[in-house]
């Protein structure tokens, strides 16, 4: 059985390196390409950031599985999977928006074993490990109790497809005149880990990837928060929704 702590510290420690390399990186121009669609871009930043990620992760632990975004998924022998997220916001980071994060999580056969989502534009680093406590830069942190949803801020986020897009704009369009606002900040790492801290009274996103909520997934659980799956719209992914469990018991049927 795999040191738990040793686990989270590993994360956070190539969370912090990753969020450097990628922070150098953003004041140079960058190959790009396209990925799923025109508007779904990846650039030598990303695929350099998860080099460094499995890099370090095989010297470490070199029995491991990793699944990632832009690499794919290796198979493991120790029962101990890793899944990350080198560059989460990438369209943000491209535009200079400082809205972009490293994500990464390690799981075994019951779920997220810890969690790390490392904002380098702010230096903040969220951590969990399942059954402990979610932190912010070591400090323990607790999601929104929110029960009202007319005065509740809800993030969301947005896929690549057209199509997908469509879909989750009705979706938006029914429930903003229900609740204070709707924020959509580009990058679903970020919107968990704000919510877990209670920057955002709830998060729900359509089409999200495993390595998009891994880590932030368990932040928001160990912040006291309730992750409940949701079914997908149009022809997106399945996603979540994430808040205080009587919140999410309100926004639920309107996201369907």
């Amino acid at each position: 059985m795999s040191n738990v702590a040793e686990l989270l510290l590993l994360a956070e420690s190539i969370a912090r390196e990753t969020g450097a390399l990628l922070r150098d990186a953003s004041s140079r121009e960058l190959r790009i390409s396209a990925k799923s669609t025109p508007t779904d871009l990846v650039s030598e930043a990303d695929h350099a950031a998860e080099h460094l990620i499995r890099e370090r992760l095989a010297a470490a632990r070199p029995e491991d599985g990793v699944l990632g975004e832009e690499g794919g998924d290796v198979e493991g022998s120790s029962g101990i999977r890793w899944v990350v997220d080198p560059l989460d916001g990438t369209i943000n980071f491209l535009f200079g928006i400082p809205q972009w994060c490293v994500s990464i999580a390690a799981e075994d056969a019951s779920g997220t074993l810890v969690g790390v989502v490392y904002d380098p534009s702010r230096d903040e680093l969220f951590s969990a490990a399942r059954g402990g406590p979610a932190t912010l830069d070591g400090r323990e942190i607790t999601g929104s109790t929110k029960a009202d949803m007319a005065t509740a801020l809800v993030g969301t986020g947005f896929g690549y497809d057209a199509e997908v897009r469509r879909a989750q704009a009705a979706v938006v369009a029914r429930l903003l005149p229900d609740v204070r606002d709707i924020r959509r900040f580009g990058a679903a790492a970020i919107d968990l880990a704000w919510t877990a801290c209670g920057r955002l009274d709830a998060y729900y996103e359509h089409g999200l990837n495993p390595w998009d909520l891994a880590a932030g997934g368990l932040i928001c659980e160990c912040a006291g928060l309730e992750v409940r799956p949701l079914e997908p719209v149009g022809p997106s992914a399945p996603g979540v929704v994430v808040g205080p469990s009587t919140l999410v018991d309100a926004l639920a049927p309107r996201l369907a």
